[in-house]
């Protein structure tokens, strides 16, 4: 697999662990670490205090965000990798930002349902149904067009992003014990599992819905490609707590390459010098890993 042009790495919040993290990471690539090329996007005359959050910091990395997007659609750069940004911070000078995957579906003109979010580290991919919402509003947004229209997205992307011919998808219920035949809830019997029966149709090989409590263990997590979870936590706790160092935040469905380490902007550490750069090395490498594959298609 060959990667033709370099990746486009943004800053992040530069109050935060991104510069230092990002720094680290282009420091082991010249010194032997096998990692695709890459171009650092931000502003080369700011200077901001490490853990002192700010506006104009926040400006700096939505501006850096804003650019490199436009890099990648222009076929300057393969794909892009994105530092850790304050959600808050941001969304105090754009009032419509949620989060980076709501950020790129828009700036790619599609639908923010078509951006789906995986999670991805070398124990387990997960996917969140539904994301940026409070949990008391996750039941009334489930639906099975929903269920069937990001499964669909998540097996194309396991098969060309990913390499996975025939990939395996497991659903999670969203009640305990998947709602144990209705007592506990009926969003499985009424809502996920006749999504599953609808992908399965389609020659997706979906199986559920599956208990939760046990989707994550050991033995389960062999006998699937991805785990799509019915709400923020159910996907990233797990994904936490086995792959905190090396996760990588994945949108899936775009036109454009697009990963971030799956963690913070770590205010509380920024320039105390022992932030790990594990997760933007392994997001810069599975960008590339991408990039690659989706040239050779």
């Amino acid at each position: 697999m060959t990667q033709p042009l370099p990746l486009a790495v943004t800053i992040g919040d530069p109050a935060g662990i991104g510069p230092e993290i990002i720094a680290e990471a282009s420091a082991q690539r010249e010194t032997g670490l096998d990692l695709p090329h890459f171009v650092l996007v931000g502003d080369a005359n700011a200077a901001f205090a490490p853990g002192e959050p700010s506006r104009a910091s926040a400006q700096c990395a939505l501006d850096a965000l804003e650019r490199a997007v436009n890099m990648v659609r222009a076929g300057e750069c393969s794909g892009l990798v994105t530092g850790p940004v304050s959600k808050a911070g941001i969304a105090e000078i754009a009032p419509s930002f949620i989060g980076q995957t709501e950020f790129f579906a828009d700036a790619c003109g599609m639908a923010r349902e078509d951006a789906v979010m995986m999670l991805a580290g070398p124990s387990l991919r997960t996917v969140p149904m539904t994301v940026h919402c409070a949990l008391a509003d996750v039941p009334g947004r489930l639906s099975h067009d929903l269920i069937v229209q990001r499964s669909r997205i998540v097996a194309k992307a396991m098969q060309t992003d990913f390499g996975i011919e025939a990939p395996r998808i497991a659903i999670a219920g969203l009640n305990p014990h998947a709602g144990e035949d209705g007592r506990m809830g009926r969003e499985e019997i009424e809502v996920i599992a006749p999504a599953i029966t609808t992908l399965r149709s389609e020659g997706i090989d979906a199986s559920g819905p599956h208990p939760a409590d046990t989707l994550f263990a050991p033995h389960k997590r062999s006998t699937y490609d991805v785990a799509i979870a019915m709400y923020h936590d159910q996907a990233l706790v797990p994904i936490k707590a086995l792959d905190f160092d090396e996760g990588v935040n994945v949108t899936l469905g775009l036109p454009i390459v697009r990963t971030s380490p799956d963690h913070g902007t770590a205010f509380d550490i920024a320039g105390k010098g022992i932030a790990r750069p594990d997760a933007m090395i392994a997001a810069i490498r599975m960008a590339g890993e991408i990039a690659a594959r989706r040239n050779l298609a």
